[in-house]
């Protein structure tokens, strides 16, 4: 494998940091050409020094003196802005982008290294959930490439690679049901940001965890599955698998069923999007089967968990609507975080905005950046 230039698009964040161990663990195989951070100041920082990485983003440019003061007697360049961040992605020295910002963000970035051909590790499931017409429209015109890094849409895609191009009848998409999975409705009603950020099998970041409780995460990754495979919703049947061990399967006209395993490790899937196809060891604890306890499955109690059908019902709509569901799911899972809202006050900002929004048949991307302001706008407003 020759040795690729990556960039990094929120490399503070959970998925950042973790790629970022799984590059420290091969230096030889890749370089850090970009990362960028929101707000993160310190940890940007300590990555830019560590890994001498050739450019730096600091997406809230009021931050750029701090940061430029902070990296001078560094070799790294130093910019802030959005609009910097989808320039310099867009170099020729750039091999492949990781895409790990959090929520809508991540539109226009990844959009602009789709437009310039590049490969695309995508781990911001938001930008196919609010755009994923557009988005992948764009990487066929351009003839990119989307790499799913979501452990669930990398087991479907590493499954159909051992499908020797039979066409897949079914996915089934695995979810731990987070830690409320056995919780009554009555004690859910009453749950704390705290109690849903203790998610039993995965270390993710506050937003993801929390959609994870609600299982909107799911519902998203839905979404995800259908543009990324090319399948309807229908075809995708959603199994709660405490264990999170089998991270998806794909079944077959003749029934067989194709699963990929792994221990809870972000970076496993992470590693295989930065050197595909080729496999690298990246530290995570193997399994041992002669000690695992069993492994279980069940249908999602969507009474309990509502999101879920939500996000399948917005999707099914169509156009400019599953946008306006992220929008309001943005805000939502922010005033939970912030105890304004309850766990099910999430469910019912969600709905009001997704009923509230002008429909748009065939949303163009100022169509989508227009519903994602009105539908934060509402969302805000009807807190």
């Amino acid at each position: 494998m020759e040795k690729r230039k990556v960039a990094i698009l929120g490399s503070t964040g959970s998925i950042g940091t973790q790629a970022l161990d799984v590059i420290r663990q091969h230096r030889d195989l890749f370089e850090v050409e970009l990362i960028s951070a929101n707000r993160s100041l310190d940890l940007l920082c300590s990555q830019a020094l560590e890994f001498d990485a050739a450019n730096v983003v600091i997406c809230d440019e009021s931050l750029y003196p701090e940061l430029n003061e902070r990296l001078k007697h560094s070799d790294s360049k130093v910019f802030a802005g959005i609009d910097s961040l989808c320039e310099l992605i867009t170099s020729p020295r750039v091999d492949i982008v990781l895409g790990a910002m959090v929520g809508f963000s991540g539109l226009r970035p990844t959009l602009a290294a789709l437009e310039a051909g590049k490969i695309v590790a995508l781990a911001n499931k938001e930008t196919l959930v609010a755009a994923g017409q557009i988005v992948t429209s764009c990487m066929r015109k351009n003839n990119a490439v989307i790499l799913p890094v979501d452990s669930e849409h990398s087991a479907i895609f590493q499954c159909l690679l051992a499908a020797q191009g039979n066409a897949l009848s079914r996915i089934h998409l695995t979810a731990s049901g987070g830690p409320f999975r056995c919780w009554t409705k009555d004690r859910i009603m009453k749950a704390k940001a705290s109690e849903a950020l203790k998610h039993p099998n995965w270390n993710m970041g506050a937003k993801v965890t929390i959609d994870s409780a609600t299982m909107m995460n799911k519902g998203f990754e839905l979404i995800e599955a259908c543009w990324l495979f090319d399948v309807e919703p229908d075809m995708v049947n959603v199994l709660v698998h405490p264990e999170s061990v089998i991270h998806s399967m794909v079944e077959f006209e003749d029934g067989a069923v194709i699963a990929q395993l792994a221990s809870p490790d972000m970076r496993e899937p992470i590693g295989f999007a930065l050197s595909f196809p080729e496999r690298l060891s990246v530290g995570n604890k193997r399994l041992d089967f002669a000690n695992l306890s069993g492994l279980h499955f069940e249908a999602p109690d969507t009474e309990r968990f509502p999101n879920l059908e939500l996000a399948k019902s917005a999707f099914r709509r169509g156009g400019n609507i599953p946008c306006a569901l992220n929008a309001a799911n943005e805000v939502a899972v922010k005033a939970f975080l912030e105890d304004r809202i309850s766990f099910y006050g999430i469910t019912d900002l969600i709905e009001h905005c997704i009923n509230g929004v002008a429909f748009v048949a065939n949303p163009s991307l100022d169509d989508i950046f227009a519903t994602h302001e009105n539908c934060m706008r509402m969302a805000q407003e009807l807190i």
